[in-house]
């Protein structure tokens, strides 16, 4: 390249990056923030999923030990630091169980809200709701428990959540609804769930009609 064509693409650049150089770094500067941005959450990601597994070691073995105090001490703990993670909702199905084997209706219902409400997945979510219903039929609050567990369209759950409903209207004396429900029930588990579809049949029939 010459001296003259060198002196006339500096001349370009110049006046190129008196328009764009401005506006040029600005984006390349959000563009590196992003980048540091996105990785620095990728490593507290990590970091918080590593603590949390730690404190789900001792969820486990306050569930073990079936020390009432130390399940809710460390459930609590666990949705205030790492409610975010998927340890929490674990923690909550499993100390809401524990409360409850242990007597503690009361604090195995709070757990299976706050899962409800709060859990990571939907599977984890739609399992907390069907475990509060039936915690609910047990106490007669009917109306609560169906209003948890509405009828989905489609989804895994629906042959579960079909008997779900069919248990609380049963309960209380909607026949022909609970009859419908069971039905959708036995129609949409697996056949390869021999003793669910049995006890559904079972229900079916103790309705009559």
């Amino acid at each position: 390249m010459s001296y003259h064509d060198e002196q006339e693409s500096i001349e370009s650049f110049k006046a190129w990056w008196a328009q764009w150089g401005n506006l040029t770094t600005w984006i390349v500067l959000i563009a590196l923030l992003a980048l540091a941005a996105w990785n620095g959450w990728n490593f507290w990601q990590r970091r918080q999923a590593a603590e949390a597994s730690v404190l789900y070691d001792q969820v486990q073995q306050a569930v073990g030990g079936n020390d009432k105090a130390m399940l809710t001490r460390v459930a609590s703990d666990m949705e205030d630091r790492f409610g975010g993670t998927a340890y929490a909702q674990m923690t909550a199905l499993a100390v809401a169980k524990a409360l409850y084997t242990a007597g503690d209706t009361t604090g195995a219902k709070a757990q299976l809200q706050w899962a409800a409400d709060h859990a990571k997945d939907d599977e984890f979510r739609q399992i907390a709701k069907l475990r509060l219903a039936a915690l609910l039929l047990d106490e007669k609050a009917y109306d609560q428990g169906l209003a948890l567990i509405p009828q989905p369209d489609s989804g895994p759950f629906k042959g579960i959540v079909a008997d779900g409903r069919g248990d609380l209207l049963a309960a209380q004396g909607k026949r022909d609804e609970a009859r419908a429900a069971y039905q959708l029930a036995l129609d949409t588990l697996p056949k390869s769930d021999t003793s669910g579809r049995q006890l559904i049949q079972f229900k079916l029939d103790a309705l009559g009609g």
